[in-house]
């Protein structure tokens, strides 16, 4: 591993096109929700239902197939030249996933009209559900390449696939809504289309290493499927348990709904270069424990946990001192804007756990401890959040502060828990009882 002597300036050196492959997919949201307002307000409301929706479906894929980056970066610690197999078990995977989520579209669709506020926004929503998943497969397909190229220590080249994703996104969201006329369903057949362009974008450069579509590939499927499905189970829940946040919120008000918007759009500009951050580490760990060098873990994490805590620090601080700013900066509401201010305060005090939580995580993703972590996280964020944005918010009356007053709690708890199973190295002792006779991918 080159990069041993220079842990530092290869953690920057992934996770800055991370970093900006996913602000482009915020960018993406951000794009379709200005397009799509023109429309009126239940053609916003239906794509807002219909995006949550098919997000909510795709997390388990989604999960999942982040084992692809957890397998390939331990291949080559292990320095293997080839492993393309892993990648075949990774789109087997997602187009399977893929095809039964596209299937589930309509009917899903059908059922989420019926939750709208009105027939308008029912049917915007819909439509926006049925077409966005029959482009399901080619989600997740992106999605495999895209792990498998991170595994390998390529994060640039998923960028130039997101930023052109996002070109697509822009010309077609123009063309279909307006000069064509398709309105929401437009929309999504842009989204569509961006996410093929995505697909192809880092198919094409795959091409001439192979695809590992073949009898090897498909003898890792069980593996990949055994390290992936805590991942998708643990994305599915937390997701789950943010809606239910949302749906807590939504009961209290108006005020409350729109504060916390302006709460997560803020916090944004934080979570996802952590995020980047982490995701980094991961694919360092993997190559480490994949090259029998566990010791080196302890000082990944620990960079990444440097930065992290450096960058997080420094938002925690501008969400303290800039909070009534920032709040009025959305809104003119009094009322929204001193809800928000509140709740800016909680996420200034838990930035640098959050920043902490993430890089553990993260980190122990990347060496293929994945069941206890998830167990910590789910069950720390049932325990913490809703519970206590029903007891503070309903029960003391303090609202969706106290939703997040909860939240802030889950952040602090899991970073804690997660950090002393990393630091206490419990994870070498899942890795070395799950490990293949042969010296495969260690399976926790």
């Amino acid at each position: 591993m080159p990069w041993r002597q220079n842990l530092f300036p290869e953690l920057l050196r992934l996770a800055w096109p991370i970093g900006v492959s996913m602000l482009s997919y915020s960018l993406m949201t951000v794009v379709d929700t200005l397009f799509v307002g023109r429309l009126g307000g239940a053609a916003l409301a239906g794509v807002s239902m219909g995006g949550v929706a098919f997000f909510t479906l795709l997390c388990f894929g989604f999960g999942l197939l982040r084992s692809v980056k957890v397998v390939v970066s331990q291949a080559v610690g292990r320095g293997e030249t080839d492993t393309t197999h892993f990648l075949g078990a990774g789109l087997v995977v997602a187009l399977g996933l893929g095809v039964v989520q596209a299937a589930l579209g309509f009917p899903a669709g059908a059922g989420l009209a019926h939750l709208a506020a009105t027939d308008a926004s029912g049917a915007a929503a819909s439509s926006y559900l049925a077409v966005r998943s029959l482009g399901a497969p080619l989600a997740l397909a992106a999605i495999a390449l895209r792990e498998a190229r991170y595994g390998l220590g390529d994060s640039q080249l998923p960028m130039r696939a997101t930023i052109a994703a996002n070109l697509v996104n822009v010309g077609l969201d123009y063309l279909f809504i307006f000069p064509l006329g398709m309105g929401v369903a437009g929309a999504a057949w842009a989204s569509v289309a961006a996410v093929a362009a995505e697909a192809a974008w880092l198919a094409l450069a795959q091409r001439e290493h192979g695809f590992g579509l073949n009898r090897r590939g498909l003898a890792e499927l069980a593996g990949l499927w055994r390290l992936g499905w805590p991942l998708g189970l643990q994305m599915t829940l937390e997701v789950s348990t943010f809606a239910v946040l949302t749906a807590i919120f939504a009961s209290l008000g108006d005020a409350d709904v729109a504060a916390h918007q302006i709460a997560i759009q803020v916090v944004h500009l934080s979570f996802l270069p952590a995020l980047a951050l982490g995701e980094a580490a991961s694919v360092l760990a993997g190559q480490a424990v994949g090259a029998g060098q566990h010791r080196l873990v302890t000082g990944i994490a620990r960079r990444a946990l440097l930065a992290a805590v450096i960058y997080t620090g420094i938002c925690g601080v501008l969400f303290a001192v800039f909070a009534t700013p920032i709040a009025g900066a959305f809104t003119g509401e009094a009322r929204v804007i001193d809800k928000a201010v509140q709740i800016l305060f909680v996420a200034a005090a838990f930035q640098i756990f959050d920043g902490a939580n993430i890089v553990a995580r993260c980190v122990l993703r990347g060496t293929g401890d994945v069941r206890v972590p998830a167990t910590i996280s789910v069950g720390i964020a049932w325990l913490c959040t809703p519970p206590l944005a029903l007891a503070l918010g309903y029960g003391l009356g303090m609202g969706v502060l106290g939703g997040w007053l909860g939240l802030c709690l889950e952040i602090v708890v899991a970073a804690v828990v997660l950090w002393y199973r990393l630091e206490r190295r419990h994870w070498v002792v899942a890795v070395r009882a799950a490990r293949r006779p042969n010296g495969g991918v260690a399976l926790a």
